[in-house]
């Protein structure tokens, strides 16, 4: 089949080469359509869907990604051309690194020409196992907030031209027609069901997380936008600091729960979620958590989240050498009056100066302040241990 076996090289296409190319694609569109209008099962209408843009990008492996708020990562939810128990069952990152991670967080679509060529994205072990070197990706959206990312791969460099991108992009928007239409089909036999005033509240905040989300699309994107616009390692790695704290602050809205007005946050899954967010950045780290079931109004569970979020990256950037090791996380309820403790603990080689954190020790101090929490670090040559006792107070 396929141009996934070609070299990479620009060829200028002969004009009936080229059309014959946009008829292809809006002839399999039309069959795509077709298949949405007779689906009635999410995952049997993603698996027809796989194959079709095989054919249309002629290319032999093809996947749809769904993310996990809870998980803070990506399933593959279909696909063709991989190994025998990958759809439904593999797990990609999700982080702003990775080439869907970036596609989904800013809602544009993302290419790697050749992976040997690029230092931006990383390309995950999955993808090295299967010899993918090149690959396309776009956002599946729904009413402005994505959903997943659609995504093509190929074992040789292949140059993806814009009329790539666009089959992608029309392919992404009847997935997206197709889950909104069950979607709203759902909540309306759910309506029908049980008109309660719990059912109002959730379906007000899918509408308010939505809202949200695209909004950390758009600010996600122009971040992305300066950093290719500058090349220096101080303003790379300060945008990545900017980068890491808005996506921790979008999965504490990630788990709202419809209670209390959609205020609460599930502090255990937060923390689980962003901790497996954060081991998604690194090979040679290792992140255990141990949480309590405790829930926290948001704006007291975003600033919980950010304190992890910055010892956590310290650690990983600092504590360790070429050998790696192990952070410890570990989300205790019941301490004192009322009250939690946050310990994020490193067996990395220990900050001589408990000052040598500079900003970020300052940030972590402010934000223990801000939950009315007190903060404690010890290091020594066999580690470092943050703490933080805050009330929980909702």
């Amino acid at each position: 089949m396929d141009q996934d076996r070609e070299s990479l090289q620009h060829v200028t296409e002969e004009p009936n080469e080229a059309l014959a190319k946009v008829r292809r694609h809006v002839r399999i569109l039309v069959e795509i359509g077709r298949i949405a209008g007779v689906a009635a099962d999410l995952s049997w209408f993603l698996d027809q869907l796989v194959v079709q843009v095989a054919r249309a990008i002629e290319i032999d492996h093809v996947k749809v990604l769904q993310y996990r708020p809870k998980q803070a990562d990506f399933i593959v939810a279909a696909g063709i051309g991989w190994k025998e128990g990958v759809v439904r069952a593999a797990t990609l990152a999700a982080d702003f690194r990775s080439a869907p991670g970036r596609a989904y967080r800013t809602a544009e679509p993302v290419t790697i020409t050749n992976s040997d060529h690029q230092t931006e994205f990383e390309l995950s072990t999955f993808l090295e196992h299967h010899g993918i070197v090149s690959l396309t990706n776009v956002p599946v959206m729904i009413e402005g907030a994505a959903w997943g990312v659609l995504e093509v791969d190929s074992t040789v460099p292949r140059d993806f031209g814009e009329d790539t991108t666009d089959f992608l992009m029309a392919a992404g928007a009847l997935i997206g027609a197709f889950l909104q239409r069950h979607h709203a089909h759902a909540t309306a036999t759910e309506q029908m069901r049980v008109q309660t005033e719990a059912q109002s509240r959730e379906i007000l905040l899918r509408e308010m997380q939505h809202r949200v989300k695209n909004n950390f699309q758009l600010i996600l994107s122009s971040v992305s936008l300066q950093k290719r616009r500058y090349n220096g390692v101080e303003v790379q790695e300060a945008l990545d600091h900017v980068t890491n704290r808005i996506s921790a602050i979008s999965l504490a809205h990630d788990q709202l729960a419809p209670r209390e007005g959609g205020h609460m946050v599930n502090l255990s899954n937060y923390i689980q979620a962003l901790c497996h967010s954060l081991a998604q950045q690194t090979d040679e780290v290792r992140i255990e958590v141990e949480t309590d079931e405790l829930e926290l109004a948001i704006e007291r569970a975003v600033p919980v989240g950010l304190i992890l979020n910055e010892v956590a990256t310290n650690s990983i950037k600092y504590a360790f050498g070429s050998e790696g090791g192990a952070i410890q996380v570990k989300l205790t309820g019941g301490v004192g009056y009322g009250e939690a403790r946050l310990t994020i603990s490193d067996n990395g080689k220990g900050m001589t100066d408990k000052s040598a954190g500079g900003s970020g020790i300052k940030l972590v101090s402010s934000l223990a302040k801000q939950i009315g929490g007190s903060l404690e670090i010890e290091s020594s040559a066999r580690g470092t241990t943050v703490s933080v006792m805050f009330p929980l107070i909702n």
